[in-house]
């Protein structure tokens, strides 16, 4: 059995980082708190061998897209260290400080340029990464199966369906050639089945 990872005053200083910076924020289309995925994201990194600092970067990894940017960065990087600071930078696909004017890249721009990073990516930003990505994918999934959402869920997001389910079937390609295992696995079977529920929802019987 392997050493157990040990989560000191850091941890928790970072759950209350998270927990402020995202406010009343909470899941598209849900009433469920942000937060709450924040914290799967880190139970997944902790499940699968992370270390205190995966954990970190995992309940902050979405601290800087939408809060703040480079400014919100250099906190992150001042409160909990480089290696953590990198790993959330890695894992945000714009840097942009939207509340101040500044303008994303458009979004095909954005996520092709994230893929990019992730096929040159080490395995600490894979982890934290996959990590996030599969709990994402599990929570569409879900609501697609639910019958009082079902195939509303794509209206949810600022892209087509044919456009997220792109990105999602390249990501699970990168992580299954760049970190294999079990959760490169599920992720790939989880787009596999959002895939062919879309071609169901096409047939004429639907």
């Amino acid at each position: 059995m392997s050493k157990a990872t040990v989560l000191t005053d850091r941890f928790d200083r970072a759950l209350l980082y998270a927990t402020h910076v995202h406010g009343g924020q909470v899941r598209k289309g849900t009433s469920t708190p942000y937060v709450a995925h924040l914290l799967a994201v880190a139970a997944t990194v902790l499940e699968y061998g992370g270390d205190e600092d995966l954990a970190i970067a995992a309940l902050l990894h979405d601290s800087v897209e939408d809060q703040g940017g480079k400014a919100r960065l250099g906190d992150v990087r001042n409160r909990f260290g480089e290696r953590v600071a990198r790993i959330v930078e890695a894992c945000s696909d714009s840097l942009a400080d939207t509340a101040k004017g500044e303008r994303k890249a458009h979004w095909r721009e954005r996520k092709e340029a994230y893929l990019a990073r992730l096929r040159a990516a080490d395995a600490d930003i894979l982890s934290v990464s996959l990590a996030d990505k599969a709990h994402n994918a599990r929570a569409i999934l879900r609501d697609l199966r639910k019958s009082d959402i079902g195939k509303k869920i794509w209206a949810r997001f600022s892209q087509p369906k044919r456009d997220t389910l792109w990105y999602y079937r390249s990501l699970a390609r990168i992580f299954c050639e760049r970190l294999p295992g079990q959760l490169s696995n599920e992720l790939r079977e989880i787009v596999e089945a959002l895939e062919g529920k879309g071609r169901r929802s096409r047939s004429p019987a639907a």
